[in-house]
């Protein structure tokens, strides 16, 4: 696969609170706010965007970091690009002062500029509600956002943060006390449902980290955790990313039944019910 030239996609801008960032949008219908992995908007990502904007939905991505479209794939530019490319990325999140890499407690600053651009989205696209899909580095990021009303379908895909360098961060994620209570209360009060996403032999995602969520939230957690072998074969990273790098995009991959689950969620929250319709069932655990 080579870089995507982002045809397709428009570009713009968003300003919450002094800090610029650039946007990609795809499709009409409500907001989906996709959060990209480290390195950054990948051809792979892009084509996740792809579909959440053909089921109707309108695709937003941040640019966090990274370069939008380019390929990261070491098979397609070889391992030294790659390593590269993905060292710059992870070197300019680890200094920045909007992501917390490894404390626990803590939600990452840019989170709150996050929930300022669901809620701008949600104005602009409207709908009931506005969904979110954060993947690795900000897996966590749509959980945190989900103290706002707004937001009706938060997605944690491979969950990485904080880094699970120690058996107390591997048995949390990177999300305040008081914000983890919010999403608590919002799960009991109005039915909120949040999906999670694994692979079992993931070391940045823990099984410790699931069971964690499992005991915060509850039923209103549905875990989706796929055995290493259900991953792409010829990716040459060790399976992770469940939605983009390591999906095998066919009819009765668990990849792909896990994919289903997620656009599942944001069809019944966002199209077709309206806010917190009944969602039992979708994205079971494979």
């Amino acid at each position: 696969m080579a870089d995507h030239d982002l045809t397709g996609f428009d570009r713009g801008t968003f300003t919450h609170d002094g800090t610029t960032r650039r946007i990609l949008r795809r499709g009409t219908g409500p907001a989906v706010i996709v959060l990209a992995e480290i390195p950054g908007i990948t051809p792979k990502v892009l084509e996740f965007a792809e579909r959440v904007a053909a089921i109707g939905c309108t695709a937003v991505l941040p640019v966090l970091f990274g370069t939008p479209g380019r390929d990261a794939d070491p098979a397609h530019i070889g391992r030294l690009k790659a390593g590269l490319y993905m060292a710059s990325s992870i070197g300019k999140v680890c200094v920045s002062r909007e992501f917390t890499v490894l404390a626990t407690g803590k939600s990452s600053p840019v989170v709150t500029w996050l929930r300022a651009l669901a809620a701008h989205e949600h104005q602009r696209c409207g709908g009931p509600g506005v969904g979110a899909v954060g993947m690795c580095l900000t897996g966590g990021f749509a959980l945190a956002m989900a103290t706002d009303e707004r937001l009706l379908a938060p997605v944690l895909s491979q969950p990485s943060m904080p880094l699970p360098v120690t058996k107390s961060r591997a048995g949390t994620t990177d999300i305040s006390a008081e914000e983890l209570a919010a999403v608590r209360g919002r799960c009991e009060r109005e039915g909120l449902r949040v999906m999670g996403l694994r692979f079992r032999g993931d070391r940045l995602v823990p099984g410790d980290r699931f069971a964690f969520l499992r005991r915060e939230l509850g039923e209103a957690f549905t875990a989706v955790e796929l055995d290493d072998s259900a991953a792409r074969p010829d990716a040459v990273q060790s399976p992770h990313a469940v939605l983009t790098e390591h999906l095998i995009d066919a009819p009765g991959q668990p990849t792909r039944a896990a994919l289903d689950g997620v656009l599942d969620l944001f069809r019944t929250r966002l199209l077709e019910q309206g806010p917190l319709a009944d969602t039992e069932g979708v994205g079971a655990g494979a």
